[in-house]
């Protein structure tokens, strides 16, 4: 983890052996329930982007939006929900990506962004950058400018910034 942000550490319980074993899942239930923490990362998602231009931000199902709709209400921003296939009621683009084992599908509305506006892009983890980068296909097919993404954090050894060459990414803390 990166020395700047060890405040996070005590803040996000590490779970050995899971989904699979050899995997350390990164828990951040315990920093969403601290509201020091839970503000904290707000604001600092907040100051990371302040001198960003943003129309709207958007957050990917489900964690992702606990994190991108205060940073949007912060920002005096719009938000937008990017969800799993099948839960939006109207009109959707669709993206399909791979995951380690497979793929899967994220869809937002058609009319969720209008062309030429810029999108901050936020997140609760990144690690393969799959979902993020998926995202990002979204919102410029539909014409907006992905301006950033920003994460709570970021598993390093799993490459994700490699998907999102050429973006703004932030994280508030890596391991």
């Amino acid at each position: 983890m990166t020395p700047n942000a060890t405040w996070i550490s005590g803040l996000v319980r590490d779970i050995p052996d899971y989904p699979e074993p050899g995997v350390t899942f990164r828990d951040i239930t315990p920093l969403l329930g601290d509201a020091e923490g839970f503000t904290r990362s707000i604001t600092e998602l907040v100051h990371r982007f302040a001198d960003v231009p943003v129309d709207r931000v958007l957050g990917m199902e489900a964690r992702g939006f606990i994190v991108a709709a205060p940073v949007a209400y912060r920002m005096g921003a719009g938000f937008i929900p990017v969800r799993k296939a099948g839960k939006l009621p109207w009109a959707v683009v669709r993206e399909e990506y791979q995951l380690e084992y497979g793929s899967d599908k994220l869809e937002i509305h058609r009319d969720a962004i209008h062309p030429g506006e810029r999108i901050l892009v936020i997140d609760d983890v990144l690690a393969t950058g799959g979902t993020a980068a998926a995202t990002c296909r979204l919102v410029e097919a539909l014409g907006g400018v992905v301006v950033g993404l920003g994460f709570l954090i970021e598993i390093e050894q799993l490459g994700g910034r490699g998907q999102l060459k050429g973006r703004l990414v932030e994280s508030l803390a890596r391991y």
